[in-house]
């Protein structure tokens, strides 16, 4: 039974600050910029959606097979493709902002230089949040991505801090020996908020051909299949990152740093947000549920609210973190 009018919960939540509508976002690279949707479900109802991942250079992405299904899971080479921050700005961000959810830019790069080049394009906009993917290679350093040490995350978040006065989330990858370490390092470093998790790396043989599938040899794995691995890594850190703690965040009458955390990886329910906003999550991102059933999002919103009407939860942080901090 739907709640009603008189006893329907709060779903709203506010991440860096920000407020978002309920903690449902569209993840990036799987939601376009939102109106690629329109037709199929009212992207309004969402909290908030996520670009594809842009760089300051438009990118054409990776050649041969980009996505290969796996049990509950997808493989995904696309390699950014992206028509440019420049491009962005002038054709698509406004509309993301007229479709009514909290928009939030996914920032990618392969240099300190070009990462901060595109905060300050994207600082002189309308957008309200940037997110900072630190998963794209460092040229630099062989390509090894910037999110696998903690001091090359530093560097970069450090890089955009200096250059834009938006609130920033940055959005961690699990393939880190540290996951922790890496969220310390990002928090010192600037960042308003956390993100987890990116993909996992892969590996796919074509066993006709007896050679990788993909061209550039991995790929990430996304899905169902690692949502466990993605709620262990959220609770890795919301135990190990002193500011991540949900006790500190000011709404609930906190001390100090409070640095939220938006978890992802394979949700699909609403059960399954459910057990990301219990383990610390104060908002969570839907990605490859959505290739499956476009209205995923939807569901999970109206479950959610169901679910809370019936336990007595009156707002999101009554459950944030319950099963780890109690």
């Amino acid at each position: 039974m739907s709640p009603t009018a008189s006893n329907l919960p709060d779903l709203s939540v506010r991440v860096a600050g920000v407020r978002f509508a309920n903690p449902v976002i569209a993840a990036s690279g799987t939601f376009g910029y939102g109106t690629e949707y329109s037709r199929v479900i009212d992207v309004a109802l969402l909290g908030g959606v996520c670009s594809k991942g842009l760089t300051l250079e438009p990118r054409a992405g990776n050649a041969g097979p980009r996505l290969v299904e796996t049990p509950s899971g997808l493989m995904n080479s696309i390699g950014l493709e992206n028509p440019g921050i420049p491009h962005f700005v002038a054709h698509e961000l406004m509309t993301m902002l007229s479709l009514g959810p909290t928009v939030i830019a996914n920032l990618s790069g392969s240099t300190v230089e070009s990462y901060a080049e595109g905060a300050a394009l994207l600082d002189a906009t309308d957008v309200p949040v940037i997110e900072l993917n630190i998963s794209c290679p460092n040229v630099k350093a062989g390509g090894m991505a910037w999110g696998l040490d903690p001091r090359a995350a530093a560097a970069v978040t450090s890089a955009v801090r200096g250059r834009t006065k938006k609130p920033l989330i940055v959005k961690l990858s699990p393939n880190a020996p540290s996951v922790v370490e890496v969220a310390k390092a990002a928090v010192a470093s600037g960042a308003d908020a956390l993100s987890l998790v990116n993909t996992f790396q892969a590996f796919a043989v074509d066993v006709e051909r007896g050679k990788p599938v993909f061209e550039n040899v991995t790929a990430g794995l996304a899905g169902p299949a690692i949502r466990p691995l993605a709620l262990r890594l959220l609770r890795d850190v919301a135990l190990g990152v002193p500011e991540c703690d949900p006790s500190r965040d000011p709404e609930l009458g906190g001390t100090g740093t409070f640095v939220p955390l938006v978890g992802l990886g394979g949700i699909a329910t609403w059960r399954d947000a459910a057990e990301f906003i219990m383990t610390g999550a104060t908002a969570v991102q839907v990605g490859t549920s959505t290739f499956a059933d476009p209205r995923a999002m939807t569901r999970i919103i109206g479950g959610l609210a169901d679910f809370m009407a019936r336990k007595g939860y009156s707002r999101i942080s009554d459950l944030r973190g319950i099963a780890v901090f109690q």
